[in-house]
């Protein structure tokens, strides 16, 4: 029997037969067990568990479908600890320095865009510093006369967020932005220079410069549903780190819950990806090697 995490098996057994999800909810579906893409997709990352009836007679006909031998993948739901509570709604932003300076942006929080796809890059310099952050993103408005989004960022312990910048790309303009010294945190707008029509989608980049960055970390808040996320982090030649792990927290400032470890590829990178995320933190976490002297 394969032994390791549950998600990690049906993980790999997913891939070596080569059946995409969509497939393998086709496969369910003549079996009379409906089950959403977005909870396939969670249970091979490990954002949730398979628990409720209709979801563990799944789990029984996935592993006919795979060819996994009897009670591979059910024997491993009995022993293994479910991830923590997942709130329904996205992640607090109405206590604590950022919440003082949202309350600043009129409409910042508000629902007025769709994310619909977007993917954050974090390159590691020789000096193990994670300082440039690069992010894409594609929306829809949600009503009409919609011409700007609110970037949020939080600095690691000792960061000085007076000197982090952000560099606005393409399709938009730095507007009003605001940093809490004490707080470690800062929200700034981006300007779209024109405002949209409710269903009318945007594309806009950004990058964020830390330069004193000394964080081990990179993670992103899910405020609202979302669309499809990428989140990758590059590594330079001389700095590769010992381990990485992808990681899950319910709110901003809980316990993170490891999902499962991450090997860096030939380009020394590595990349956590999901799809209908709608709230919790998901993350990126490195081990740099111990000194040997």
């Amino acid at each position: 029997m394969m032994t390791g995490p549950f998600h990690l098996v049906l993980r790999d057994a997913i891939r070596e037969r080569g059946l995409p999800l969509e497939r393998l909810r086709v496969r369910l579906a003549e079996r009379g067990i409906d089950v959403g893409l977005a909870s396939l997709s969670d249970w091979q990352h490990g954002r949730a568990w398979p628990r409720r009836p209709k979801s563990l007679l799944a789990i029984e006909a996935l592993e006919e479908i795979l060819d996994l031998p009897e009670q591979t993948l059910t024997g491993l739901l009995c022993t293994h600890q479910p991830p923590p509570f997942r709130p329904r709604q996205g992640v607090d932003e109405y206590s604590g320095p950022m919440a003082e300076l949202l309350d600043q942006l009129p409409g910042a929080r508000a629902w007025r865009l769709e994310v619909m796809a977007s993917e954050q890059v974090v390159t590691v310099g020789p000096d193990r510093s994670p300082s440039r952050l690069a992010g894409r993103s594609v929306a829809r408005a949600r009503m009409d006369g919609v011409d700007r989004t609110v970037v949020r960022y939080y600095g690691a312990p000792g960061c000085d967020i007076d000197r982090v910048r952000i560099v606005p790309g393409r399709n938009c303009t730095l507007g009003k932005l605001l940093r809490h010294r004490d707080g470690r945190v800062l929200a700034a707008e981006l300007l779209f220079g024109q405002p949209l029509q409710a269903g009318e989608t945007w594309v806009w980049e950004a990058e964020v410069q830390d330069p004193a960055a000394a964080r081990t970390d990179c993670a992103h808040a899910f405020r609202r549903p979302e669309g499809t996320y990428l989140l990758e982090v590059r590594f330079h030649p001389d700095a590769v780190p010992e381990r990485v792990f992808e990681y899950f927290r319910a709110d901003l400032f809980v316990d993170r819950h490891v999902l499962t470890e991450l090997p860096l590829n030939v380009h020394n990178s590595v990349h956590v990806t999901t799809t209908g995320m709608t709230s919790g933190v998901i993350g990126i976490n490195w081990e740099w090697p111990r000194s040997t002297a």
